[in-house]
């Protein structure tokens, strides 16, 4: 019989999706305050892989992914998602969302990301929040699948992410060793 053990502490991503860059500083201080300082910003550049976002936006949406120093509870999860979906509402513009926020966590094996959609891969988590693995670490590298987003499978977000989990990695040794 296996014995349940807690959790290996992950990384905490939030991928940004914005219209408005000049209330980047002022979210990222909200951000900062609850989650803890960021260590890192992936290049910001337009999302052009789909126009999903774009009649909701207003514009097309700028990407960038935000790394946190501070290692969290990957069960955790979920209620990060609640709380970005509520930070959501107070950016709306006209209408529309100028940000969108998706938590994910990097662990040793994968990426991992929280939606409100379901579908047939999704894991149930709480409170209507699903949680999918969207890229697998294996063989030194990431693998991505039929259902993850495009802007995750690009090579760029790929050696970022890459990059992340080398930094991770030392990071867990330090604190767990």
């Amino acid at each position: 019989m296996g014995v349940a053990s807690l959790f290996t502490p992950a990384k905490l991503i939030i991928g940004l999706l914005s219209t408005h860059e000049e209330i980047h500083q002022s979210l990222f201080k909200r951000l900062e305050g609850i989650w803890g300082p960021i260590e890192r910003k992936s290049r910001l550049h337009p999302f052009t892989y789909t126009s999903y976002y774009n009649e909701e936006m207003k514009a097309v949406p700028l990407r960038q992914y935000l790394i946190f120093k501070n290692l969290i509870d990957p069960s955790l999860l979920a209620s990060i998602k609640i709380k970005t979906n509520e930070m959501e509402h107070d950016y709306i513009v006209d209408g529309g969302r100028s940000i969108n926020l998706d938590p994910g966590v990097l662990t040793v094996e994968n990426v991992m990301l929280a939606t409100t959609k379901n579908r047939g891969h999704r894991i149930p988590l709480h409170d209507g929040i699903y949680g999918e693995v969207t890229l697998l670490y294996t063989q030194k590298t990431y693998i991505d699948f039929m259902w993850t987003y495009p802007d995750y499978k690009t090579d760029e977000s790929k050696t970022f992410f890459l990059d992340v989990r080398k930094h991770y990695l030392k990071q867990l040794e330090e604190e767990f060793n």
